[in-house]
């Protein structure tokens, strides 16, 4: 008998042991994904909640992005968001994509402050988000305007004739086609691109010197694609002070009385889930530094990017 009561306090110790186990292992999975969530949206949780100051990162290549369209709406209506500070580091993207951002932006700044930092560069469409701020600041070692719109192509016709391959295009008219991989741009093909680069230029300086309060012929001297340093910005005009996220602050209260004391909250620029299931594959891209294949060949149609080669 004795030895049936061991045997059930053993199991009943062993019940307990196995409990405890399983509780520590359920509180460390749920710190372990509270603790990514920390991660992929830091601090939002909370701040969202209070009166904060709006941070955006605007990184690498941009891009046609409703989801970051929907955040500045959400950013512009919340009455907790004081401010917008928009941190770009980009060489620009598809001129599309420059446009819906730099539109987005203003949205916000027509019932709030915004101010833009330049970081390491902000060029081509990065500059054009750049300019839909109140305010544009950047060190004097950024990288900024290279004003400007391009249109890639590229045609095989001669590399398919040594290989043996042939291609037919049948189009409804003459610049249906045009550009083609399969032949060479035609005269009339290769104008009308250059008509539709060159209007699209005239926008993008048009805007340039509207934001900036600058004479157009001044700005169009200007737009010739090259990039200049914040230092050269600066006196040219097209920033209006040296500094980062700090200075923006300091302007914030300065200009429009905003405490320094207030939390920057993030908004996020791609989906959650979005950001999930790229985990691994960001953090295998930090890693390796560049991806193999350019962001650049994502793009498509009129480009705003500085160091497209």
């Amino acid at each position: 008998m004795s030895l049936d009561i061991d045997a059930i306090l053993e199991r009943k110790r062993l019940a307990r042991r196995v409990f405890w186990w399983r509780l520590t292992a359920v509180l460390a999975l749920l710190g372990l994904g509270l603790g990514l969530l920390w991660r992929l949206d830091p601090g939002n949780l909370v701040q969202s909640r209070q009166v904060h100051v709006a941070r955006l990162d605007v990184v690498g290549v941009i891009t046609q992005n409703p989801w970051l369209v929907e955040q500045l709406e959400e950013a512009a209506e919340d009455p907790r968001a004081k401010a917008l500070i928009v941190v770009i580091n980009s060489p620009g993207g598809s001129t599309y994509g420059g446009e819906e951002l730099y539109t987005s932006l203003r949205k916000v700044a027509e019932v709030k402050p915004v101010v833009a930092v330049i970081g390491t560069l902000g060029a081509s469409a990065g500059y054009m988000a750049a300019v839909a701020a109140d305010h544009v600041l950047a060190r004097e070692t950024s990288l900024t305007g290279s004003i400007g719109v391009l249109f890639q192509t590229a045609e095989f016709s001669k590399l398919m004739e040594k290989v043996g391959v042939s291609a037919e295009s049948i189009a409804s008219g003459a610049l249906k086609d045009e550009p083609s991989p399969i032949k060479p741009l035609s005269p009339a093909g290769r104008e009308q691109i250059r008509r539709m680069v060159q209007e699209t230029h005239e926008w993008f300086v048009d805007l340039v010197s509207r934001r900036r309060n600058l004479d157009r012929a001044e700005v169009a001297k200007l737009a010739d694609g090259r990039v200049y340093s914040g230092r050269a910005a600066l006196q040219l005009g097209l920033i209006d002070g040296l500094g980062a996220e700090a200075e923006a602050r300091d302007w914030l209260a300065k200009q429009h009385g905003i405490p320094l004391q207030l939390p920057i909250r993030d908004l996020p620029s791609e989906p959650p889930t979005s950001a999930l299931s790229g985990l691994l594959g960001k953090s295998a891209a930090s890693f390796l530094g560049k991806t193999l294949i350019g962001e650049r060949l994502r793009l498509d149609g009129l480009v705003s990017v500085w160091h497209a080669d």
